[in-house]
């Protein structure tokens, strides 16, 4: 089973600009309403926004990441069903055009009956 949450499976950056600046500022943000809240709730509010900005400082999601592998997935399946697809019509075609002008009487044409 893949496990998503795992850095070593790819440390490149893949939270960028304005995503990163917002992770770190929502992160921010939310963090000190967990902080005035307090209570179970502003606990989480507190792991949330601690998960954003640590998201925004280090500039990786394993989340993401795990998100653009599998949209790479979905989307090399959906070329291949798209060119099976064309591949069928031809087919289709090909079936028309061989069989345009035949007409089937349900005698054998090696026997003649």
């Amino acid at each position: 089973m893949l496990d998503i949450h795992t850095a070593a499976a790819s440390p490149e950056h893949n939270v960028q600009g304005l995503e990163r600046v917002g992770s770190l500022a929502g992160g921010a943000l939310m963090f000190s309403k967990g902080l005035r809240h307090g209570g179970l709730v502003g606990l989480l509010q507190m792991v949330v926004g601690g998960l954003a900005v640590a998201r925004g400082v280090s500039g990786h999601c394993s989340t993401k990441a795990w998100w653009q592998r599998h949209r790479q997935e979905y989307n090399r399946l959906r070329s291949d069903i798209e060119r099976s697809a064309e591949q069928l019509q031809a087919l289709k075609a090909s079936a028309k055009a061989a069989t345009r002008g035949v007409t089937v009487t349900g005698k054998d044409p090696l026997t003649g009956l």
